[in-house]
C-alpha cells in the first residue's frame, strides 16, 4: 500500500504495548475521519500498559489535528497507560505545545471577598491610581515647561506654522458652535430667571443675574467644557494615533523633543483661543439673555443695557477672562499627556481619549471653584 493510501491512524500490538502510527494530513478537512480513528484507538487501548504514538508519517498538522493528538494523549493517560509521542516534525511541535498548555489551563479560582473589604480594596486601588496620575501630570508639566524655556531661549525653533494651524482649528472653527451654545444658555437663564422673579415683581433683576453669572462663571465654564470635549479629545486622538504609528519615537530618534514639536504649538494655540472664545461666548450669552428679556419679560433693550451697566463692572468681566488661560492650559496639558500615554491598540486610544475629556472637565470645574474662593477672598 502506497504512502498516499495509508490510513490516517494504524495500530500494532507488541505484548502490552500498543503502537499507534499517524499518517497523512491531520487537518480540519479530515476532522471526521480523525475523530473516528481516535475513538477506535481509545477502544483498542483499554488494556494496554503503554502506548507509543509515532507521528513521523504526519505531513500536515493544524489546530484540529493538534487537538486530536492532545485528546489521544490525555485520554490514554487517564486510562492508566504510559504514553509517549515520537517522530513529530519540529515545525509542528510549537503548535502542539500551545494546544497542550493553553487548552487545559485551570483558571484561577475567584476569591469571594467580604463586600466591605472589596469596597476598601477598590477604593485603595483608585487612590493609588489617582496619585500616580497626579505624579505623571506633574512630570509632564515639568517636561513641557523645560521645552517652553528652550523655546524662549531660541524663539526661531518654535513651530509658528503649526501653532497658527491649531489656532484655526481650535479657535476660528469653534466659533459657530460656541456662539450657538452660549446664546442658548443665555436664553435659558433669562427665561428661567424671569419666570421665577416675576412672582416677586422683580423681573428686572434677571439682568443682574444674567450679566454677573455669564461674565464671572458660566461664560468661561461652558466654553472650557466644550473646548475640552471638542479640541481636547482631538488632541488626544491625534497624538495617540501618532504614538501608535511610532511617529513620536521617530521624532526622538531624529533628535527632536516631541513636547517641543507636538505639544507646545497645541498648548499655545489653546491658551490664545480659549480667552477669545470666552469673550465671544459671553457676548452671545448676554445677547441671548437680552433677547429673551425683551420678548418674554417685556424688558426693552435700553432698560436691559442700562441695568446691565449698573449691575456689572470691569472687575466682573476681568474675573472670567483671567480664568480662561488657566482653563486652556489645563485642557491642553491633560489632552496631550493622555495622548502621549496611548499604547499600541485602538482600545488604548479610545480609553485615553475618554479619560482626557473626563479629567479635563473635572479639573476645569475644580479650578473654577478654587478661583471662585480666591476671588471672594480678595473681594474681587
Amino acid at each position: 500500500m502506497g504512502a498516499a493510501e495509508a490510513p490516517l491512524v494504524a495500530t500494532a500490538r507488541n505484548g502490552r504495548e500498543l503502537v499507534v502510527v499517524g499518517n497523512g494530513r491531520w487537518v480540519a478537512t479530515q476532522s471526521a475521519a480523525l475523530e473516528g480513528a481516535v475513538e477506535a484507538v481509545l477502544a483498542e487501548a483499554n488494556d494496554a500498559g503503554s502506548v507509543r504514538i509515532d507521528l513521523s508519517g504526519v505531513r500536515s498538522l493544524d489546530t484540529v489535528g493538534a487537538v486530536m493528538v492532545d485528546r489521544l494523549v490525555r485520554s490514554l493517560g487517564d486510562s492508566g497507560a504510559k504514553v509517549g509521542v515520537v517522530g513529530l516534525e519540529r515545525r509542528f511541535q510549537p503548535l502542539l505545545n500551545e494546544i497542550t498548555q493553553g487548552c487545559h489551563e485551570v483558571p484561577p479560582s475567584r476569591r469571594h471577598l467580604n463586600p466591605l473589604i472589596g469596597g476598601l480594596d477598590v477604593t485603595g486601588r483608585k487612590v493609588v491610581e489617582t496619585s500616580e496620575d497626579a505624579l505623571l501630570f506633574l512630570s509632564f508639566v515639568g517636561s513641557v515647561t523645560v521645552a517652553f524655556l528652550r523655546v524662549l531661549v531660541r524663539p526661531l525653533t518654535f513651530r509658528w506654522t503649526s501653532m497658527v494651524y491649531h489656532l484655526d482649528r481650535t479657535g476660528l472653527r469653534a466659533v459657530p458652535i460656541i456662539a450657538l451654545m452660549t446664546f442658548l444658555i443665555g436664553c435659558i437663564i433669562a427665561q428661567q430667571g424671569i419666570f421665577h422673579f416675576r412672582r416677586f415683581g422683580a423681573t428686572t433683576y434677571v439682568v443682574d443675574m444674567v450679566g454677573i453669572l455669564t461674565l464671572r462663571e458660566l461664560g468661561v465654564l461652558i466654553v472650557s467644557i466644550m473646548v475640552a470635549g471638542r479640541s481636547g479629545s482631538a488632541f488626544t486622538a491625534e497624538l495617540g494615533a501618532m504614538k501608535m504609528r511610532e511617529e513620536v519615537d521617530a521624532l526622538r530618534v531624529m533628535g527632536f523633543d516631541p513636547n517641543e514639536v507636538l505639544v507646545l504649538p497645541r498648548l499655545v494655540a489653546l491658551i490664545i483661543a480659549v480667552p477669545l472664545l470666552t469673550f465671544i461666548g459671553s457676548m452671545c450669552a448676554l445677547f441671548g439673555g437680552g433677547l429673551v428679556a425683551w420678548l418674554y419679560g417685556s424688558i426693552s433693550p435700553e432698560i436691559f443695557i442700562n441695568r446691565l451697566r449698573a449691575a456689572i463692572s470691569l472687575t466682573t468681566f476681568e474675573v472670567g477672562m483671567i480664568k480662561a488661560p488657566f482653563m486652556a492650559a489645563i485642557i491642553g496639558l491633560i489632552a496631550c499627556m493622555e495622548g502621549m500615554r496611548v499604547g499600541g491598540s485602538s482600545e488604548s486610544l479610545g480609553s485615553h481619549t475618554t479619560a482626557s475629556v473626563v479629567k479635563a472637565i473635572f479639573l476645569v470645574i475644580v479650578v473654577d471653584g478654587l478661583f471662585a474662593m480666591f476671588f471672594a477672598a480678595i473681594d474681587m
